[in-house]
């Protein structure tokens, strides 16, 4: 395949709802070329950078997060929907493209003062990462930036980060919603 990462998304229409084109990186992740290529170029931005610890927003970011946290030698925290993290936990709600959810992060997960860099495969209308980001800050950690595989421009999700004050690292764009 090319060295674009979109030959590696596949586009699924109409899932979760009518109307959404949901862009499916699992097939990027399948493929050991595309996935090295992606992890390496969400890392280059912050290479040299102190990171105390990788963000990965559920579920995807998980499996990014994890994998940028190893080629950064930083540690790995995870945010998670409401309810499945076993120790005491701080909470935010938000809106999405097609509903609502609540995340978590663990209340001792990040210490006041460390960098922190947010992963996510995707940003749409940024509810997501700006939860992460509220969780994240009211622990005390001082975020050096969001980095997402793809971005929905017409969601407006880079203008709500941007206007959170946030530095944002995609890799590739996406038409539509």
């Amino acid at each position: 395949m090319p060295d674009d990462l979109e030959n590696y998304i596949r586009t699924i229409p109409d899932f979760p709802h009518k109307g959404i084109m949901f862009r499916d990186v699992t097939t990027l992740f399948a493929d050991p070329r595309g996935f090295r290529m992606a992890v390496d170029r969400l890392v280059a931005p912050y290479a040299g950078q102190r990171i105390d610890k990788v963000v990965g927003l559920e579920a995807r970011g998980f499996i990014l997060g994890g994998a940028v946290a190893h080629q950064l030698s930083c540690g790995f925290v995870p945010v998670r929907k409401a309810g499945k993290l076993p120790g005491a936990v701080l909470s935010q709600a938000y809106t999405l493209e097609y509903g609502e959810a609540v995340v978590e992060i663990h209340d001792d997960a990040i210490a006041a003062g460390e960098r922190i860099l947010i992963v996510d495969d995707l940003l749409a209308t940024g509810g997501t990462a700006a939860a992460g980001i509220s969780l994240v800050e009211r622990l005390g950690g001082v975020i050096v930036g969001c980095a997402f595989i793809i971005d929905l421009p017409e969601l407006g999700g880079r203008a709500v980060l941007k206007g959170l004050g946030m530095d944002i690292h995609t890799l590739c764009d996406f038409a539509g919603a």
